[in-house]
């Protein structure tokens, strides 16, 4: 057995933990006003990625702007922090701005000089950018009807704003091997996606106590894992201490600070496996946690669109979809002026779309007129508001490929050739590997890349992954890339041709996924691609053909 590591191998090995140890990132906001004098061209790079802390990252070009990350515990926001953010993104953001599939709002075209303003506007309105980014606990999600949904088994909310509040900022867990995503619900519909988190807790109850099961090492990226059971039980009281162990254990493990890449809890659990973590965390809690007795599993599926009522009664919610999770200052600020006229309080959805909760009956009809005359209206096709796209081109720095404006021709031409019978799928795209819009878990994801080929001036030519059978819920699977390099221009066609062949052959209520999982892979290219599943498999055959012929010929020998 190889050798622990040591803190002189991993500082040799990994440049981000030298950068740590050489400054902590959360000081560098002392160092604020001299980097602004200095100027953006003259800022160490090191700076600008401890900035990372703060919530942000370069914009594409890295010319003197950055995004910025807001973190918003579960989605929830009142109306003056929804008009705080709305003044930010038209006073220092181009009035742009977006939502996330964390729950979080992200701002544009924010400069370096304006961060000491936008940074004490959010803490007097009680929002923070801490932990936006960086080796943090980002923001903590969960369902964004806590706490009013008639479907779920109690209210966790205090338990979120708990967790959220002693990890942000918190010096001992901002210095991770890499970042950790948490989230926290009791939803019936698991519609925070627990299987794709580092640690999810579950709600459920047990004997008459309200608590949680845990799961572990969820994770996308380039590496997808689906989060692992450990059959563990744990009362709500205990879920702060619970979380602290699981961290404990991955962030003092010297194993994975030693290489970025294998940086996340879902390798250590790849290693250990559940059995062991759950030891290695009851020993750091000195107690056995106790056995979970059944599985708790969703009881559907559900974006939470449209209008619900609440558990208090005279009170509903109302889901609107948000187009691409785009959104403009102007727009926000008028949805909180629409929320506080009526005492509703605003929840970000993990599908990029806001709920109004706690609106009146009364109210009902006059705030979806409201709503709708700002820019989201109810009775748009549901595809706008379960489809999902990363920030993508040309704004972010990783992708290869644009997103929104792809997302954007995909939906439009599946409304127009299918209307209505294409609501029920989902379509994600991602710009590069990172899926921040989750398409390894789509019915349909997409993830940009480039042809082999070359444009006319030289250029890399966009394309597209196609990715299948992948899904949350109850029987959450990771998705495949069946479909490769299909050209941009093509995209919209190939999905075409995938939606209808599973409206037209569809079992009884089979969905997408149950559909793409009955179809070997050379079927779903030949329907994509339009072409015969015999011209696939020769196709297929050919690539798949040794070339060692070739080589011999080339080097001379007989």
């Amino acid at each position: 057995m190889p050798e622990a590591p040591t803190w002189d191998l991993v500082l040799r090995r990994n440049s981000i933990e030298r950068l740590k140890r050489e400054k902590a990132p959360l000081a560098v906001l002392n160092d604020l006003p001299v980097l602004i004098t200095r100027g953006y061209e003259d800022v160490a790079e090191d700076d600008i990625v401890r900035l990372q802390w703060y919530g942000l990252y370069h914009d594409r070009p890295k010319t003197g702007y950055f995004m910025m990350r807001v973190k918003i515990p579960s989605g929830l926001l009142t109306p003056t922090k929804l008009r705080t953010l709305g003044e930010l993104s038209e006073r220092f953001g181009r009035n742009e701005g977006e939502l996330t599939t964390r729950q979080n709002v992200q701002l544009h075209w924010i400069r370096l000089d304006s961060l000491p303003g936008i940074f004490a506007t959010l803490a007097e309105n009680g929002l923070t950018t801490a932990g936006g980014c960086g080796d943090c606990v980002r923001n903590i999600t969960g369902c964004a009807v806590a706490g009013i949904d008639v479907d779920e088994l109690f209210d966790c909310t205090p338990i979120i704003e708990g967790a959220a509040q002693y990890f942000s900022g918190n010096p001992e867990y901002s210095n991770l091997p890499r970042k950790h995503k948490i989230t926290i619900s009791t939803c019936g519909y698991h519609c925070n996606a627990p299987a794709i988190n580092c640690i999810s807790l579950i709600g459920t109850v047990q004997d008459g106590m309200q608590g949680f099961s845990v799961r572990v090492g969820g994770g996308l990226s380039t590496v997808p894992r689906l989060a692992c059971d450990l059959d563990v039980f744990v009362p709500a009281p205990e879920a702060l201490s619970v979380l602290r162990a699981a961290l404990d254990a991955w962030r003092t493990n010297l194993q994975y600070r030693v290489s970025r890449v294998k940086a996340r809890l879902k390798f250590m659990i790849d290693d250990v496996g559940a059995e062991g973590f759950r030891a290695q965390m009851e020993e750091r809690l000195g107690r056995r946690l106790a056995d979970l007795t059944e599985p708790v599993q969703p009881i559907g599926e559900t974006a939470h669109l449209g209008i619900h009522a609440q558990k208090q009664p005279g009170l509903y919610y109302i889901g609107f979809p948000v187009y691409l999770g785009i959104v403009t200052g102007t727009k926000l600020k008028a949805i909180a002026d629409i929320a506080g006229r009526v005492g509703a309080d605003i929840r970000l959805t993990r599908q990029q779309n806001f709920i109004l909760g706690n609106v009146p009956e009364t109210a009902i009809e006059q705030v979806v007129r409201e709503v709708a005359a700002v820019g989201f209206s109810l009775a748009v096709n549901r595809l706008r508001g379960t489809s999902v796209g990363c920030t993508g081109s040309p704004l972010c720095n990783y992708a290869v490929a644009e997103t929104k404006v792809r997302l954007d021709e995909i939906v439009q031409h599946l409304e127009t050739t299918f209307g209505r019978r294409a609501e029920g799928i989902t379509v994600n795209v991602d710009g590069c590997p990172h899926s921040c819009a989750h398409h390894w878990t789509a019915d349909i994801g997409l993830q940009g890349s480039t042809l082999r080929e070359r444009g006319d001036a030289g250029e890399k030519l966009e394309a597209y992954e196609i990715y299948l059978r992948g899904g949350l819920g109850g029987d959450a699977a990771i998705g495949r890339p069946v479909v490769r390099r299909v050209p941009a221009g093509d995209v919209k066609y190939y999905v075409e041709r995938l939606v209808g062949a599973y409206l037209a052959e569809r079992q009884d209520d089979e969905r997408f996924k149950d559909f793409s999982e009955r179809k070997t892979d050379e079927e779903l290219i030949a329907i994509a691609s339009g072409r015969t599943v015999t011209e696939v498999e020769a196709e297929l055959s050919a690539k798949a053909r040794p070339r060692h012929r070739a080589v011999v010929a080339e080097v001379g020998v007989s």
